[in-house]
């Protein structure tokens, strides 16, 4: 396990990275302290080869509650300028989950606020515990929506259900956040990680050429086109059927066994 302040990082054996953020008192709120060894820790996870898959949860009854924005009330007087300087780089530093090229899953374990939620909505996949909320309300404390949230909650959600959220800001429900696609899958609270990690060891289990290559392929929003999307399958395809992965995985097939995939 890696130790940083407010935050976890704990490693399996199998290539399955668990991103615990850890100040509960503060519903994990996105510190000074807690950014900073966020970057650190994506750096040390982008620099490991061995990492498949990245699950990201929160500590105590909460995911994360967004960012703190009591720095921006206490500074009544700053210049627009100043606020952007200070906002871009908070902003860069949380979606810098985005430079990991594998699959990357946010275990919405309770609260998912604001910035807390474009968190998620940064991440690949998203699953619910049962009765956690999940919400954008940045007009209701009369701020604009940040760290991206008006590019990753319309790609996840599409335009209709993302500006009914925006303008609203209003709070769903794990459930009604199911419905509309906003998470993948809700799980019961009292076997809400196991089950989510359950679904990492699965992935981390898949050819990781294959896995990194599909992951890339997806995000933000896919391909612009038919013809782009043909382009790169072209190219990224053959690269897999170059590896000895596939080898592998066409003789467990046959042997009907589970295939060990190494990567290469």
């Amino acid at each position: 396990m890696s130790s940083y302040e407010h935050l976890r990082l704990d490693r399996t054996g199998d290539g399955v990275a668990l991103l615990t953020l850890d100040n509960p008192d503060q519903r994990n709120a996105m510190s000074d302290r807690m950014t900073a060894s966020w970057s650190a820790a994506v750096d040390e996870l982008a620099g490991d080869p061995s990492v498949r898959v990245v699950v990201v949860t929160g500590e105590g009854s909460a995911f994360c509650s967004g960012g703190n924005t009591s720095w921006i009330a206490s500074e009544p007087d700053a210049t627009v300028d100043e606020l952007r300087t200070r906002m871009l780089p908070f902003y860069r530093a949380w979606l810098s989950i985005r430079r990991l090229e594998v699959p990357t899953i946010a275990a919405v374990n309770g609260h998912a606020i604001g910035a807390g939620l474009c968190l998620a909505l940064a991440c690949d996949l998203r699953y619910a515990a049962a009765g956690a909320k999940l919400g954008v309300p940045f007009v209701k404390l009369g701020m604009h929506a940040g760290m991206g949230g008006t590019h990753l909650l319309p790609e996840v959600v599409g335009d209709a259900h993302a500006k009914d959220l925006l303008l609203t800001g209003r709070v769903v429900d794990a459930e009604e956040a199911l419905r509309i696609g906003l998470v993948s899958r809700v799980h019961a609270p009292e076997t809400f990680l196991e089950d989510v990690m359950a679904t990492a060891h699965e992935v981390a289990a898949t050819a990781p050429v294959a896995t990194r290559l599909t992951t890339l392929a997806l995000r933000d929003g896919g391909h612009d086109s038919l013809e782009s999307a043909l382009q790169w399958e072209a190219m990224a395809q053959p690269i897999t059927l170059a590896t000895a992965d596939l080898q592998e995985g066409i003789a467990a097939s046959r042997e009907r066994r589970a295939p060990r995939f190494t990567g290469r």
